[in-house]
């Protein structure tokens, strides 16, 4: 064989190592279809514990604000920087005493795995039976009153006409069937449910530890949208104007 003949010959892979190509190609592909997917769930986890949540509502003590197995999502971020406001609803864990003790039993260990996976996407909402979602009526420091000779909430001396978002019993305009005179402490919260009559709220857990305030450090975050069912998809109304004459508990006479 001729020098140049030999040098052609080498000039080809061998059919030997096309085989090891493609499985080094594979494996990176694989590697990187990997470290792009633990990526994704890592941003999303951040996304989920620092920035918006994902809860269903198990119950209808929001209604007709927020229906029965509605999926909302919550921001966790603004509240933080900005605190809450009157109207806003808020999603909290329970303080004490406002749930009853349940026990969610093992679906098995794929569907509980595959939940808990969800959940850090937030697309799974497997704790909303351990939180509550209602509407703030009273900051720290407001005297919170019910009701005046109209039926109405005032704070701070000063009624609110809620009738835009209540849901009551035909005829009925009060506001709260059972009567209240109470002061916000510090870093507290006042809430009530928007069905007004069917809902366990900060009136009637004024028994427990708590004395029915809501510890601001148990609030999740605030709720701003229905994403399911699609019907209702849209923002929440927080009906800010209702509070718009309240004044701050420092300014009162």
């Amino acid at each position: 064989m001729t020098t140049e003949q030999h040098a052609t010959a080498d000039s080809f892979p061998s059919r030997r190592s096309q085989p090891e190509g493609r499985k080094r190609g594979w494996g990176t592909f694989l590697r990187d279809v990997l470290i792009i997917v633990l990526i994704a769930l890592v941003v999303s986890f951040l996304v989920k514990t620092f920035v918006v949540r994902s809860f269903y509502i198990p119950s209808g003590s929001m209604e007709s604000t927020l229906n029965v197995n509605d999926r909302i999502l919550v921001d966790e971020l603004t509240p933080r920087f900005g605190g809450y406001d009157r109207g806003d609803i808020v999603v909290f864990r329970d303080p004490g005493g406002w749930l009853p003790p349940s026990e969610t039993p093992s679906r098995g260990p794929f569907v509980d795995g595959v939940e808990w996976v969800l959940s850090l996407i937030g697309l799974a909402a497997p704790d909303s039976d351990d939180h509550l979602v209602k509407r703030i009526i009273g900051l720290p420091g407001d005297h919170v009153v019910c009701c005046n000779t109209l039926g109405q909430i005032t704070i701070n001396d000063v009624p609110i006409d809620e009738m835009d978002y209540l849901k009551l019993p035909g005829g009925v305009s009060r506001a709260s069937a059972e009567d209240f005179d109470v002061t916000v402490p510090e870093d507290r919260l006042w809430v009530l449910g928007d069905n007004r009559n069917s809902s366990r709220d900060s009136r009637f857990n004024q028994d427990q530890p708590g004395e029915g305030f809501v510890p601001i450090e148990n609030v999740v975050g605030r709720a701003f949208l229905t994403t399911w069912p699609l019907s209702r998809f849209g923002l929440l109304d927080f009906h800010h104007e209702v509070f718009a004459g309240v004044p701050e508990p420092a300014d009162q006479p």
